[in-house]
């Protein structure tokens, strides 16, 4: 019998009720948690091992084998498959054991990090983006986690497993609908946007949990005019900020469904908000606001770094984001706007900007449909400020200079002057990252 209580809410649900579709095979979770026993014999087979890396993704073999791991009390890894970092980040989680599509196999990566050495409960590893240098690796401890979803009240839905499988964001949304009783829908191939409106239509998702750079390619490339997209109640988008145009194409797009600002971060999890426009008010949290920069401490945050230095912790159990933020009081609290990140400031002669600041001003501009705004390096101000700009038909006849020049027309009145890009290039469409982001490329 299974005795995790976050497995017990599980087996409570109805055996023959879908749990999870990945690629269209549905488990039920009569099946999910028979997965998870026989994962649990399976490592028991490999006395010793207690570091457990899964590749693989939202698919029932890999969310039993997580699962199992809670069970155990061993520390889960949940990374996707195609790593280019595989190697390394085993090795800076101490794993002793792989599971994926060979089954499971043991490695050899040294000795356990003293953080995990000293844990005696279950808990999972996670990796930073790494968009800003080597991937960080933080340990969470997985009964804190999981706790915070054993009061999840039942509700049978469909909703789209969109986040990946080794980040934050993912796993909360696959902790979320487990534990509501519901149905979480994934796809090995998400950046497929025709196979993503396929499977809302195919069944009916509700909710869409994406980034707004995602979303905008959603919209970008209609294809809520091929397919019935009807039943979305709800879009959630984080992970970075959402520029208010996009906010309004979005609205106008989808009218009867809500959209819900989320926040969260990898080291201190997920937390609940309530939205105002484009401010959120956190809650069931603590945080403090110094020099505009945000501070949480949350009952799920990350116990440290395993290959990092732990400063962004302070000795106060306040966490660092990095996020920036400004305030507003409204009766029932206060309320924040996220304004970027503090290592996404540009300095142009001594005067600061962040992107979304131009961003803004640059999608209002007919014909531009996306655009990303970075710093480079400049000789004589330190850094100037740079635009990429997807655009409609009739832009994409201009020249780099005709187009930089409406550009600049565009902005002066909207902008300070320093803030206006002095770099303007047509680019076919932005890269994302893996997790979904626009990327500098």
């Amino acid at each position: 019998m299974l005795k995790h209580p976050f497995l017990q809410k599980l087996a409570a649900f109805e055996g023959s009720s879908p749990c999870l579709i990945y690629d269209e095979k549905i488990c039920t979770y009569a099946a999910l948690l028979a997965q998870v026993e026989e994962k649990i014999a399976l490592l028991r087979q490999m006395s010793g091992a207690r570091v457990i890396a899964i590749v693989g993704d939202h698919d029932p073999s890999s969310v039993a084998m997580l699962l199992a791991c809670a069970e155990l009390s061993l520390v889960a890894v949940p990374l996707m498959c195609g790593d280019s970092d595989l190697q390394s980040k085993l090795k800076e989680a101490g794993a002793d054991a792989l599971y994926g599509e060979g089954g499971l196999k043991t490695v050899e990566c040294g000795d356990y990090p003293t953080l995990l050495a000293n844990l005696n409960s279950p808990a999972l590893v996670l990796f930073s983006s790494g968009s800003t240098g080597r991937p960080k690796a933080m340990v969470h401890d997985l009964n804190a986690l999981l706790a915070s979803y054993l009061n999840k009240k039942p509700k049978f839905m469909h909703i789209l497993l969109f986040l990946l499988f080794d980040h934050i964001g993912g796993l909360n949304t696959l902790f979320n609908a487990l534990s509501m009783g519901a149905c979480g829908v994934g796809l090995s191939d998400r950046k497929n946007i025709e196979r993503l409106a396929q499977s809302i239509e195919k069944y009916h998702i509700a909710l869409l949990p994406a980034s707004p750079s995602f979303l905008n390619l959603f919209l970008l490339s209609e294809v809520g005019e091929k397919y019935n997209l009807s039943s979305l109640k709800v879009i959630t988008y984080g992970t970075e900020k959402m520029p208010e145009a996009l906010l309004s194409r979005l609205k106008n797009a989808f009218p009867r469904v809500k959209f819900h600002q989320t926040f969260g971060t990898s080291e201190v999890g997920i937390i609940q908000t309530k939205n105002y426009g484009s401010y959120i008010k956190l809650e069931g949290v603590e945080y403090k606001i110094v020099g505009n920069e945000l501070f949480l401490k949350t009952k799920t945050q990350s116990l440290g770094y395993l290959n990092d230095d732990n400063a962004a912790f302070g000795e106060d159990g306040f966490f660092a984001t990095g996020d920036l933020v400004e305030c507003v009081q409204r009766e029932d609290g206060e309320y924040l706007k996220i304004l970027g990140r503090s290592k996404e400031w540009i300095n142009v002669g001594g005067e600061k900007l962040l992107p979304f600041e131009v961003e803004g001003v640059l999608l209002e501009l007919e014909g531009v449909r996306d655009c990303l705004v970075y710093g480079e390096s400049n000789a004589l101000t330190g850094q100037s400020v740079s635009a990429k700009l997807v655009v409609e038909e009739g832009l994409a006849a201009l020249s780099n200079l005709e187009l930089k020049n409406l550009v600049r027309k565009h902005c002066q009145g909207r902008l300070a002057r320093y803030k206006i890009p002095s770099k303007v290039i047509k680019v076919e469409n932005l890269e994302l990252s893996a997790r979904f982001k626009k990327a500098i490329q």
